[in-house]
């Protein structure tokens, strides 16, 4: 049973309670892989196709900063916050959010994580534990993080669910382990294996979700550890896969599975799971970016069909191609047409059902382009 790891006791809070230290990976017995090679081929399949259908699109950073945007609130619902995405982007627009401006704080420093994290390994920056510091240093800035060593591995005992270290439902390695499993498991990462990319990425997640070597925020930043290392090792040109939607709806089960990982070293049974959910997110998200240059077509050719009003009107469809939520004056800076123009154009897509108003308001009125908004908002609302 070396594959399940030990339990130590260890003084907590006053308390001596029992610590889970995991066994370094890779699982030893060795994982039991051949009755997965089918899942595993449908799974990178699916990535292949959702990487290529990225590149179809005619921004792709701008889908993509839209989908770590959406991967950003669904990761930080999971953890709790009541944002939406309206919320989120009525944030960034300076107009005042339904939910506490805390709530969406969080998101917005997720995003920023996410976006420092992919700029570093395209810089040639390594994988390493020293950018998960950095990236938690922004994930944690302001707000409710700022008192929770931002940027710092824990200095002190943590402990999942309950309200003190003795009736938790789980508690982490102390510190005392805190150097050796996090330098093995950065081993693991770096380390030359035969086991495939989205399998280390599966045990990796796991590893660290189980080390839990911050104060705070060591939940989001797991969920992103996948799709970096997916990214380091070239299965994905583009950060396109992210698990947290469903993770959001199994979550129930994904806790249970991390249980019998440390418990009863059962690996392959979350195997199975992350699996299957990289195939169901992939595809989904490959049907999204369809969907999404499928409408932006089909509207352009109705703008188009307007004769010589098009040319400005096509100018705002654009800037609500890249922020589908946006006032007036925002779009005027964006596309540096004049505030009438834009006005005039907005209330000819807003006739054409494209847009519409969504605060009542008679000044700083919001525009949503609903049919994009929609694609973007499916599974996206809080828990």
């Amino acid at each position: 049973m070396s594959r399940a790891g030990t339990f130590i006791s260890t003084a907590a809070a006053g308390e001596t309670v029992r610590a889970y230290v995991p066994a370094p990976l890779p699982p030893d017995p060795a994982l039991d892989l051949a009755p997965r090679f089918g899942l595993l081929d449908k799974a990178n399949q699916a990535l292949g196709r959702l990487d290529g259908m990225s590149t179809l699109l005619p921004n792709t950073s701008l889908f993509l900063y839209l989908y770590v945007q959406k991967e950003a609130l669904l990761s930080s619902q999971i953890e709790g916050t009541q944002s939406s995405l309206a919320d989120l982007l009525l944030y960034e627009n300076a107009q005042a959010p339904s939910t506490p401006i805390d709530d969406v704080e969080e998101v917005s420093n997720y995003v920023a994580a996410i976006n420092h994290g992919l700029r570093r390994l395209k810089e040639g920056f390594p994988l390493s534990l020293r950018l998960l510091r950095e990236m938690h240093a922004l994930l944690l800035r302001g707000g409710r993080g700022a008192n929770k060593q931002p940027g710092e591995f824990r200095r002190s005992q943590n402990w999942i669910g309950g309200t003190r270290p003795g009736n938790a439902t789980f508690v982490p390695p102390p510190i005392t382990h805190l150097d050796d499993t996090l330098g093995a498991l950065e081993r693991f990462i770096h380390g030359e294996t035969p086991l495939p990319i989205l399998v280390r990425a599966a045990l990796a997640h796991v590893q660290f979700e189980t080390i839990h070597p911050f104060l705070d925020g060591n939940g989001r930043l797991g969920r992103l550890l996948i799709t970096l290392m997916l990214c380091h090792e070239g299965a994905l040109k583009e950060p396109t896969l992210y698990l947290s939607l469903y993770l959001k709806e199994h979550r129930a089960e994904y806790y249970a599975l991390l249980t019998r990982v440390r418990e009863d070293g059962d690996w392959e049974a979350w195997l199975d799971f992350f699996l299957e959910g990289v195939l169901i997110v992939a595809d989904q998200a490959t049907d999204a970016a369809r969907r999404t240059l499928d409408l932006f077509e089909k509207d352009r050719k109705s703008i188009q069909a307007l004769g010589r009003r098009a040319s400005t009107i096509l100018r705002v469809h654009d800037h609500f191609q890249r922020s589908p939520l946006a006032t007036a004056t925002a779009v005027a800076k964006g596309t540096r047409l004049s505030f009438p123009a834009c006005t005039k154009a907005m209330a000819t897509l807003e006739e054409m059902g494209v847009l519409s108003e969504i605060t009542g308001r008679q000044r700083d009125r919001v525009f949503q382009y609903d049919a994009f908004f929609s694609i973007l908002s499916e599974g996206a609302e809080p828990l």
